[in-house]
């Protein structure tokens, strides 16, 4: 007969193999639940772009939460493989919150893009299926772009918010501006200043130099004359006189 305790340890030990034999399933979720009702009155990022690493023959299941009338876009590619990895295609599938399929592909690099036909959280699962000993490192990018939608009471009211912030901002911004052209103004009328200043200089320089220029001819004209007169003066001689 077998001892007390070894019945909860072959259980325990059975339920070790189960877990170990099935595939690792993990789950995210970009934005908390919420309900119908509340639905359309929240809407968190529309886009993210990261990497994750998926063990070998694991699924990874991520779910993003997307309004009616938008268009919903993934796109993935598997950047390396470790261990003893040797296919670098992943299958990935897209469900709405009905669970329905809305698309598929079984390869290493991949994009998809569909309208979402209702609101809720769809959810996008990454298979490394074709890797029993190796895990892969895989980026993702994924989103949802809204066009021409009706926005919410919240949404207008945040709108509103960063419409008036937006206004300080451009206030404060033009205050900034006119301190900052009042500066120049202030700098610049000082160099015009500076400017006239040097140019009355200039003038009264040149009339200086222009007075100043033509004593100075006058007196080299003059004392030319004169020595022309002492010259003439010296070699002067009387006619009246008789020649030896």
């Amino acid at each position: 007969m077998l001892p007390h305790w070894t019945l909860p340890a072959a259980m325990l030990v059975g339920s070790l193999l189960v877990l170990l034999g099935s595939q690792c399933v993990w789950a995210r979720k970009s934005e908390p639940w919420l309900g119908e009702g509340s639905a359309g009155l929240f809407r968190g990022a529309d886009r993210y772009d990261f990497a994750v690493e998926l063990p070998a023959a694991a699924t990874e299941c991520f779910w993003h939460f997307a309004h009616q009338s938008g268009r919903f876009y993934l796109t993935f590619m598997v950047q390396w493989t470790t261990g003893v990895a040797t296919d670098p295609r992943l299958f990935v599938t897209v469900s709405s919150p009905q669970a329905a399929l809305m698309a598929s592909k079984n390869a290493p690099v991949g994009q998809m893009n569909f309208e979402t036909d209702v609101t809720g959280f769809y959810r996008m699962c990454l298979g490394n299926h074709n890797n029993r000993f190796g895990s892969v490192r895989v980026f993702l990018n994924f989103g949802v772009i809204y066009e021409g939608f009706q926005e919410s009471e919240r949404e207008m009211e945040e709108e509103k918010k960063v419409l008036n912030s937006t206004l300080t901002g451009i206030e404060e911004s033009l205050q900034r501006l006119q301190n900052h052209v009042f500066h120049m103004w202030r700098h610049y009328n000082f160099a015009r200043m500076r400017k006239g200043k040097d140019h009355h200089l200039l003038l009264s320089n040149l009339s200086y130099v222009g007075c100043w220029s033509a004593a100075q001819c006058l007196l080299m004209l003059l004392a030319g004359i004169l020595q022309l007169l002492v010259l003439r003066r010296l070699f002067h001689t009387d006619s009246s006189r008789s020649r030896c």
